[in-house]
C-alpha cells in the first residue's frame, strides 16, 4: 500500500496543497464579510457566486485541457486561481468579489479536472479502491488544515489572501516536476438528469439535499460565527473538528448502510441532522466548547449524505453506468450547492438571527425525510436486498472526472492505464519521457 501510494506522491501532495489553499479561502471569505459589517443576504450572494463558477467550469475546462495537455492547463488554472486570490485583498466590495469568486470557481474547476484525471488514469482497476480513499482522505485533510491557517494572520488585512495565493502557486510544484504522462479526459457523455430521476429519485434528491447542506456550512457558518462572537481560533477549531469529524464518519455510516437498507439509512441519517440542527437553532448556544460538540455531532451526519445517497443510486444501475449516473448526481449536488448559500442567507435574513443556518439545515433534511418516506409509501422506488447492494465508497463533491476512478466502475475500455513503470504500482514516473 505504502508503495502505491508512493508512486502518487506528487499529485498527492498537489491535492494536499490544493485543498489547503481552498479551505483557507473559502472560511476567510465568509468571516471577513461578516467582519466588514455586510448583511447575511449579500455575503450569501457574493459566495454563490463561487458555486455558479463551479457550474460553469465543468462545461468550459475540457477544451483547454485536451488542445494543451494537462501540465499546461494545471499552469494557467492555477495561475487564475492564484490571481484572483490575490485580487480580492485589493477591490474589496460585494460586486467585484462576486465576479472574482465566479472566476475563481471556473479555475478551481479546472485544477480538479486535472489532478482528478491524471489520477484516473494512472490507476489500475484493482487499486482503485484505495487510491480513491487516499484521494478522498487528503481532501478533506487539506480543508481541515486550510481552517486552522486562519490563526496564521489578522483576518482584517490582507495577509491571509497573500498566503492562500501562494498554497495556490505552490500546487504548480509537484504537477511541474511530473514527467511523461499524458492522461486523457474520460468521453464527456451526455446527461440523462430525467432517466436517472426517474429510475433513482432518493439519489437524486439526496443528492441536492447533501449539496444545500454543505454548502451552506462552508458559506455561511463562519459568518455565523463571527456574529456570534467567537474569536477566529475558535472559528478554526469548530470548522476542522466538523470537517474531521465528517471525514470518520463516512466510513463509520458506510459500515451501517453495507448492512441494512440503504434507503431507511438516509432517512435516520436525515432525521438525525433535522433533529440536532432543529435544537441548536431553538438552543443558540454560544458557548465555545457545546458549539464545537454539536458541530462535530453534525458533521459526522451531514457529510455522509451525498455518498449514501450516491451509493443509493447505483444500486438501482448497472455497474458500466456508474459514470454517467454520477456525474447526474453531481450535477444535482452542484444545483443545491449553488441556490444553498442564496436560501440559506434569505432564511437567516428573514429569522433575523445567524441561527437560521441551523433552522435551513433542519428544514431541507426533514424535507428530504419526508419526501423519501413518501415515495416510499407510494412505491415509486424499487427496493433492494441488502445482498444486492453496492459497496458505499466514501466521497465528496469535485469534478466528474473523479467518477471513473470509482471502484464501483465497471471500466469499459474507454479508459487505459498508460505508461508504467512498475507492473505492480503503477503512477505518475520521473524521466518517462517528456513533460507535455
Amino acid at each position: 500500500m505504502v508503495k502505491i501510494v508512493g508512486s502518487f506522491s506528487a499529485l498527492f501532495a498537489a491535492v494536499l496543497v490544493f485543498l489547503t489553499g481552498n479551505g483557507l479561502l473559502n472560511t476567510l471569505l465568509s468571516t471577513r464579510m461578516a467582519m466588514e459589517g455586510y448583511p447575511m443576504a449579500v455575503t450569501g450572494i457574493v459566495l454563490s457566486c463561487y458555486f455558479a463558477g463551479l457550474l460553469a467550469g465543468s462545461t468550459v475546462c475540457y477544451r483547454p485541457i485536451q488542445r494543451i495537455g494537462h501540465i499546461r492547463a494545471f499552469t494557467i488554472f492555477a495561475a487564475g486561481t492564484t490571481a484572483t486570490t490575490l485580487l480580492h485583498g485589493l477591490w474589496m466590495t460585494p460586486v467585484a468579489w462576486g465576479v472574482l469568486r465566479f472566476f475563481c470557481g471556473i479555475t478551481t474547476f479546472g485544477m480538479y479536472m486535472v489532478i482528478e484525471s491524471w489520477l484516473n488514469e494512472c490507476t489500475e482497476s484493482r487499486y482503485r479502491g484505495r487510491i480513491f480513499s487516499v484521494y478522498i482522505a487528503l481532501s478533506y485533510l487539506g480543508i481541515g488544515i486550510g481552517q486552522q491557517l486562519l490563526n496564521v494572520g489578522d483576518v482584517g488585512s490582507n495577509n491571509l489572501f497573500i498566503v492562500a495565493g501562494v498554497i495556490f502557486a505552490l500546487c504548480l510544484v509537484p504537477v511541474s516536476a511530473t514527467e511523461g504522462i499524458h492522461p486523457q479526459l474520460p468521453e464527456r457523455k451526455k446527461i440523462q438528469l430525467r432517466r436517472v430521476f426517474r429510475t433513482s429519485p432518493i439519489g437524486m434528491l439526496g443528492s441536492m439535499a447533501a449539496g444545500l447542506t454543505n454548502s451552506a456550512f462552508f458559506s455561511m457558518m463562519p459568518a455565523v460565527c463571527t456574529s456570534i462572537g467567537m474569536s477566529h481560533s475558535q472559528l478554526a477549531w469548530i470548522m476542522s473538528a466538523t470537517v474531521f469529524s465528517g471525514l470518520t464518519a463516512q466510513w463509520i455510516v458506510g459500515a451501517v448502510s453495507d448492512r441494512f437498507d440503504r434507503t431507511f439509512v438516509l432517512v435516520v441519517v436525515a432525521v438525525a441532522i433535522a433533529v440536532v440542527s432543529g435544537w441548536m437553532f431553538v438552543g443558540q448556544e454560544t458557548t465555545y466548547r457545546l458549539l464545537i460538540g454539536k458541530m462535530g455531532l453534525l458533521g459526522a451526519l451531514v457529510f455522509a449524505v451525498y455518498p449514501v445517497s450516491v451509493a443509493r443510486a447505483h444500486d438501482v444501475f448497472e455497474g458500466k453506468e456508474t459514470v454517467a449516473v454520477s456525474g447526474c448526481l453531481l450535477f444535482a449536488y452542484s444545483v443545491g450547492a449553488c441556490a444553498s448559500p442564496l436560501l440559506a442567507s434569505g432564511l437567516m435574513t428573514l429569522l433575523k438571527s445567524p441561527f437560521g443556518l441551523f433552522a435551513f439545515w433542519c428544514l431541507v433534511n426533514a424535507s428530504l425525510a419526508l419526501v423519501t418516506l413518501y415515495l416510499l409509501k407510494q412505491e415509486k422506488v424499487e427496493v433492494v436486498a441488502v445482498e444486492d447492494q453496492v459497496s458505499f465508497v466514501p466521497m465528496k463533491r469535485s469534478s466528474p472526472v473523479v467518477m471513473a476512478m470509482d471502484p464501483r466502475n465497471e471500466p469499459q475500455g474507454g479508459i487505459q492505464s498508460i505508461r508504467k513503470t512498475d507492473a505492480n504500482f503503477p503512477g505518475p514516473s520521473a524521466g518517462a519521457g517528456q513533460a507535455r
